[in-house]
């Protein structure tokens, strides 16, 4: 067990995320993410595996095959995509439903703290694009979530987190188109 050492983890990272959320003008959202992380399903599971370089929910999935710390996560916090599924009515079929946009950003913003907290000094603005491309996860987003998510990611990759942030501030939050024209020559 190995409490101290993830409560640490995981309140860097939370820490990150809220102020990223901050800078974007996503206040409670900053405020409120991630407090399940330091719930008994999701702490104690957290402490136990601890990894250091990588969440624990790994080990425990490796371990159990499957994760109750990740189950009880993303049935709780609507910036994990896998929060946004739900049964077509009639057919018995899961299908992905699109991400509002202020959960949208939440995940960008996760997944830029999650680079930092696990990568340390060796983060870049291209990690989180380089984690969602190795994790092979767009099968199973919406085809706009993953139109969206990709397109942010890609921008932090070209722009940094400060021109990132700005497009965020002044198109994707406010509901302005942000994607480029397809059938514009950019």
């Amino acid at each position: 067990m190995k409490p101290w050492q993830h409560f640490k983890t995981i309140t860097h990272h939370r820490h990150l995320v809220m102020l990223e959320c901050f800078r974007v003008g996503l206040v409670w959202q900053g405020l409120t993410h991630d407090l399940s992380k330091y719930s008994p399903t999701e702490f104690l599971v957290g402490a136990k595996y601890y990894l250091g370089n990588r969440s624990p929910n790994w080990a425990e999935r490796n371990e159990k095959g499957y994760s109750s710390a990740w189950l009880h996560h993303k049935g709780r916090n609507r910036h994990h995509f896998e929060y946004w599924f739900d049964v077509i009515p009639g057919t018995s079929t899961y299908v992905p439903l699109p991400m509002p946009r202020k959960y949208l950003v939440e995940m960008l913003l996760d997944r830029i703290a999650a680079c930092k907290t696990y990568n340390g000094k060796n983060y870049h603005d291209g990690a989180p694009l380089e984690y969602h491309l190795r994790a092979k996860e767009d099968v199973n987003l919406h085809p706009q979530t993953k139109k969206e998510l990709e397109f942010l990611l890609e921008y932090l990759r070209d722009h940094g987190e400060k021109e990132t942030f700005q497009l965020i501030r002044k198109k994707v939050l406010p509901g302005k188109n942000f994607l480029p024209d397809p059938s514009s020559n950019e």
